[in-house]
Formats: structure tokens, C-alpha cells, sequence
């Protein structure tokens, strides 16, 4: 694990982000979700993190790859940085706050500096 403490950082960041997505309503950023009530899309959006962190945390530890894994999750977390940049001014965009953008903002650094590590 001390091989990648970046990634794990970032990882430990991407899963605050996701917790703050829920006081932030990122639901009614989404294409398709923002359809939804805001009842609706919060308990879509919810449960449909179950399997994404039940994935992760699967391939952490059974991957015959996990290079590659933690590879495409850094990619990840700088592609995720630069979509909420792209959203930012979006209507119901409600990270605003500098704990919101810490996080973000953190975890993308964290991908790219295990990349480059």
C-alpha cells in the first residue's frame, strides 16, 4: 500500500467527494437524473454507488492486475477534476464552498501525482 499512498489519498478523497455529492445534490447535475424528484434522485443516487464502491473495493483486492486498476482509477480522478470545472457554472451545480473544492481539487492532484510517482 505505501506504493501508491497517493492513490489511496485520492481514493479516501473521491469517496469524501461522494458523501459531500449527497449534501450538494450532484443528482440534478446528470444527464437523466435531473429528471428526478429530488426523493427520487437522491435514492438513485445513493444506492446506485453500492455496486460502484463494492467494484472498487473488489478489484483492490482480487485483481490479477491492480497496476492497471489503480492506473485507470488515477485517470479517473483528473478526468473527474476537469468535468467538475466544465460544470461549474451549471444551474444546479452546488459545489461551491472550499471544502467541496478541496476534496475535488485534492483528489485529482493525488491521481496525477501517483501517476507521475
Amino acid at each position: 500500500m505505501t506504493g501508491h499512498i497517493f492513490f489511496y489519498l485520492g481514493l479516501s478523497l473521491l469517496i469524501m467527494h461522494e458523501m459531500d455529492a449527497i449534501r450538494c445534490k450532484e443528482w440534478r447535475i446528470f444527464p437523466g437524473l435531473s429528471m428526478l424528484s429530488d426523493k427520487v434522485g437522491h435514492i438513485v443516487f445513493i444506492f446506485a454507488h453500492i455496486p460502484l464502491f463494492y467494484f472498487v473495493f473488489w478489484k483492490l483486492t482480487h485483481s490479477q492486475n491492480i497496476e492497471a486498476f489503480i492506473y485507470g482509477l488515477n485517470i479517473f480522478m483528473i478526468v473527474h477534476l476537469g468535468l467538475h470545472i466544465l460544470f461549474l457554472k451549471h444551474r444546479n451545480n452546488q459545489f461551491k464552498d472550499w471544502i467541496s473544492w478541496s476534496i475535488i481539487i485534492g483528489a485529482g492532484l493525488c491521481g496525477l501525482i501517483d501517476l507521475l510517482a
